[in-house]
């Protein structure tokens, strides 16, 4: 199978996952970049997964639903609305033969959820792929809307504990701005000045930074490094009530929404 980052709106990405004859496509907040794709590649459409309720994840269904030829996947109170199926916690689904395993992820909304296939067979490989909405981003994670930050934080300590080489397909590329704030909370991490460079060139080539890796991330996003002693004095300084990992990961959520 081949997995395709489509860019959409500004900062937006809809990953398209096809075998040469069959799309699924995730979180299509754009309609028009999907039909195009569809088209080049002469694939039918036959499943649509969808993380969470925000417009730029669910405004291209309609539009969609014409060229659809198979369900669309949804946490359960947006499936009512959008005349879909609901998928929950411990739910699977295929696609081909690929099984993605539903795992409950709230925070950044109140209703979240990522699809995650364990062996996937991408380009002659078997790979790990999360697709995670706006739960997780490179060096970064989601801000909270109608979620609770605690919700977050156990969401992307879940997360966390995945295979370390897992693929990790966020929604938005934010990379450099989340680097930005993570030189800030951990200045001497030489991993993340590496990866900020390799990732500056890519932009400054109009490539993606994403898909990330579970183990690239470990190593330079601080919301996954909230036991390290640079981060844990800079959330204190930035109002954590103690050192543990959820105050730290609370007073670094609340500093990266006004950094």
């Amino acid at each position: 199978m081949e997995l395709l980052a489509l860019p959409a709106y500004t900062d937006n990405y809809i990953w398209m996952l096809h075998n040469g004859h069959d799309a699924l496509v995730v979180d299509p907040g754009e309609a028009s970049v999907v039909i195009q794709a569809l088209q080049q590649r002469e694939l039918n459409l036959v499943t649509i997964l969808v993380t969470h309720r925000h417009a730029d994840h669910i405004a291209g269904l309609d539009a969609l639903r014409p060229h659809l030829n198979g369900p669309i996947y949804a946490p359960t109170s947006l499936a009512r609305d959008l005349s879909a199926t609901a998928v929950t916690e411990g739910d699977s689904l295929a696609f081909g033969e690929a099984v993605f395993e539903v795992l409950e992820t709230p925070g950044h909304t109140r209703e979240h959820i990522s699809f995650w296939c364990r062996n996937l067979s991408l380009e002659n490989q078997t790979e790990s792929v999360l697709f995670c909405g706006d739960t997780l981003f490179s060096a970064g994670c989601g801000r909270v809307f109608d979620g609770e930050p605690e919700s977050l934080y156990f969401s992307l300590n879940r997360l966390a504990h995945l295979p370390e080489q897992t693929k990790i397909c966020p929604a938005h590329e934010y990379t450099l701005s989340n680097l930005a704030f993570s030189r800030a909370a951990e200045p001497d991490n030489p991993l993340r000045e590496d990866y900020f460079a390799h990732c500056t060139n890519l932009r400054g080539r109009l490539m993606p930074t994403l898909p990330t890796t579970l183990s690239v991330e470990r190593q330079i996003n601080p919301f996954l490094r909230l036991t390290e002693k640079q981060i844990k004095q800079a959330a204190l300084q930035h109002g954590a009530a103690s050192e543990s990992a959820l105050d730290v990961f609370l007073a670094l959520r609340s500093w990266k929404n006004t950094f």
